[in-house]
């Protein structure tokens, strides 16, 4: 040990030994060491600390002399790697330097690229103006050049063929082209204006002399016009370079067109039209014709033989076909082909005809106006107005001339429903060319049709019941034509409902049923009115469900006066044979409402004879009512529905009857045991019960 002390080495931070400890930092390590497992064991066991601290401190130096000892034999060591650390700061040092002469290098490269770079894009940019330059001059070049091809073809060529509308093409581009140059002040321009406007001067003649060529074909007769139209569509590039490059010829092909063609419409549908009225039929209806005229006051339209295919006035027919899908676009009518074979129209056919080769010319017209002469919207309508103006005009001068004198109120109504379907079949088409023309047509048949309808209210609303000669239960004829005019009228407004349409025909119908009731007012008893009234409502109602809806206010009206009615009469034939029952069961059962039954009593004779006089009556009573009703009555059915509900009620006033009978001051009378059993009656009845 006191070598060790000798060498006083000193070991500055190894040393441990020399920290400076306070009060302060020696209380925590009590602290720490107080909290130490080993030293709480020590305490716990009673261990003398003073002497286990010297203990520990003696084995602490002498591990501390060990270490140190073991360090100075390491010396050696430790000094050779201090020198090692010394020579390696060394070669770092010369790589550090070598490195900053590297970076110097790449400094100096780096700014060469650079410059390189800024070369590369001035070349660059360079390179791309030659290039737009040679471009530009390339196609100016181009344009202006004028190939002998050119030339020869222009001037050589037929313009049908595909060589000269392709060098027209060509030509066309060169001419916009320097134009557009020439407003720029290129200077090289000037070399071939007057080359280019000598070939356009050649190109125009040729294409108005070809355009005229075709024009002046519409004028040949028996021409199918829509060939040259579509001669001149395959060609309408020839238009639109007279448009671009010679504006007066392109004028004059217009206009030229535009006389032409409307001669060529106008003298067609002229002739078309003369020759279509010739096939109508030859009975028509005049201003006599009306509903309420009797027969006996005119021998003509109703009172003769119908006529093979005759036109009638107030039945529909077939003639609401022509408003059917099949024959509304059908082929239209050629009238030599009908002459020939004698075939004869109603009006309506004619109107059909005529206007859907109006429709299909005006809609083809449209479309070839807009697509050659390059016009649209209001230009377009207004070109189209001026090729075919004369020809509506026409149209609605023959119209408004025919309906002014026409009183076949079912073709009116026809037309007006042709009218509105065609009208739609151009809206499909796009095509609203004759939108106006249409309207016109309208405003000219819905008055006309009003007219006819107010004269025949005005004529069933002024008829004299007693001129009209002998009464006559059956459906009298002038509610037979209201019925089949009423449901044809019906059935075609369904398809375009109108409120219009409705009023008049409810105005008709208030006319109609006022007739009806002052019909039946002539006759003297009520049994017999009511079956005139139940025979004229059956009717009306039958003809109107078998042609218009079974919901239409028509229908729903009749069936209420037909139920009305039919009860009635139920009612009054019961009467002759079951009257005095029927009054009793009524009688009785307003007394028992009040609580008044022992009144009853005093009818014990009025009831024996009321029971032995239906047992000994009623089978013959219902046979004479079956035979009565089957012959008061037209329909059939209508007869044994009546025959049904007549014993159905008779069994129900039968029923009542017996109640009546039951009560407490009937019940114990001697005839109540006479009285016939309710199913047996019912059973009896039904064997009366209509079969069919």
């Amino acid at each position: 040990m006191a070598e060790m002390e000798d060498l006083a080495l000193n070991l500055g931070d190894l040393d441990l030994t020399s920290d400076d400890l306070t009060l302060d930092t020696v209380s925590i390590h009590i602290q720490e060491n107080l909290e130490d497992a080993l030293v709480q064991e020590a305490l716990k066991t009673g261990v003398d600390l003073r002497q286990y601290s010297k203990q520990v401190e003696m084995e602490l130096q002498q591990i501390e002399h060990v270490s140190i000892k073991d360090y100075i034999q390491q010396s050696q060591n430790i000094a050779s790697l201090h020198n090692q650390i010394i020579a390696c700061d060394a070669i770092l040092e010369r790589m550090g330097l070598m490195l900053g002469g590297f970076q110097s290098d790449l400094s100096s490269i780096s700014s060469e690229i650079q410059s390189l770079q800024e070369m590369s894009l001035a070349m660059n940019i360079k390179l791309k103006n030659r290039q737009t330059v040679r471009s530009e001059l390339s196609e100016l070049v181009d344009e202006l050049i004028i190939p002998n091809t050119m030339i020869s073809v222009i001037l050589d060529v037929p313009v049908t063929e595909q060589q000269f509308v392709e060098q027209l093409q060509e030509l066309n581009n060169k001419i916009n082209y320097v134009k557009e140059q020439a407003f720029r002040d290129t200077q090289a321009c000037g070399d071939v204006q007057e080359t280019l406007h000598k070939l356009k001067i050649k190109a125009v003649a040729k294409v108005r002399e070809f355009i005229l060529q075709k024009i002046y074909s519409f004028r040949k007769p028996m021409t199918n016009y829509q060939i040259p139209q579509n001669a001149l569509l395959k060609y309408r590039f020839f238009y639109q370079f007279l448009l671009g490059n010679e504006r007066s010829v392109a004028q004059e092909v217009q206009d030229e067109y535009v006389e032409t063609m409307s001669k060529v419409y106008s003298s067609y549908f002229k002739s078309y039209t003369s020759r279509l009225m010739k096939v109508q039929y030859e009975e028509v209806a005049e201003k006599d014709d009306l509903m309420g005229i009797e027969d006996t006051a005119k021998k003509g339209f109703f009172s003769k033989p119908a006529l093979r295919n005759k036109n009638t006035v107030f039945t529909v027919g077939n003639r609401a076909a022509i408003i059917g899908p099949t024959e509304l676009e059908g082929p239209i009518i050629v009238p030599h082909t009908a002459q020939r074979s004698d075939v004869r129209y109603p009006f309506e056919s004619l109107f059909r005809s005529q206007h859907y080769a109006l429709l299909d010319n005006s809609c083809r017209e449209f479309l070839f106006l807009s697509d050659f002469f390059l016009v649209s919207g209001m230009a377009a309508q207004d070109l189209f107005n001026t090729v075919m103006g004369r020809t509506l005009s026409m149209f609605l001068k023959h119209i408004d001339s025919y309906v002014s004198d026409c009183y076949d109120s079912i073709a009116i109504f026809l037309c007006i429903h042709i009218v509105l379907r065609f009208k739609g079949i151009a809206q499909k088409r796009d095509i609203p060319a004759i939108d106006k023309y249409w309207d016109a047509l309208l405003d000219m048949l819905w008055p006309r049709f009003q007219y006819i309808l107010e004269l025949n209210i005005q004529s069933i609303r002024n008829t004299d019941p007693q001129r009209l000669g002998t009464l006559d239960t059956r459906p009298h004829y002038i509610t037979r034509r209201y019925a089949e005019f009423s449901s044809a009228i019906v059935s075609i407004n369904q398809t375009f409902p109108n409120e219009k349409t409705n009023l008049l025909l409810g105005q008709l119908q208030v006319e109609v049923e006022n007739f009806v009731l002052r019909m039946a007012a002539e006759f003297s008893s009520r049994k017999e009115q009511l079956i005139f009234l139940i025979n004229n409502y059956d009717m009306m109602l039958s003809v109107l469900m078998e042609r218009a809806s079974s919901d239409s206010k028509e229908v729903e009206s009749f069936q209420q006066l037909l139920s009305a009615r039919t009860q009635e009469f139920i009612e009054e034939i019961l009467s002759p044979s079951f009257g005095g029952m029927i009054a009793f069961v009524k009688e009785s059962e307003a007394l028992i409402e009040k609580g008044q039954q022992e009144r009853l009593r005093s009818e014990e004779a009025r009831v024996a004879l009321l029971v032995r006089g239906f047992s000994s009556t009623w089978k013959q009573a219902v046979e004479t009512l079956s035979q009565d009703v089957m012959r008061s009555f037209t329909n059939f059915k209508n007869g044994t529905s009546i025959i049904q509900g007549a014993l159905t009620q008779l069994i129900q006033y039968y029923h009542r009857f017996h109640k009546i009978l039951s009560q407490p001051p009937l019940r114990n009378l001697p005839v109540c045991s006479e009285l016939i059993n309710l199913h047996h009656l019912m059973v009896e009845l039904k064997k009366h019960k209509p079969n069919f």
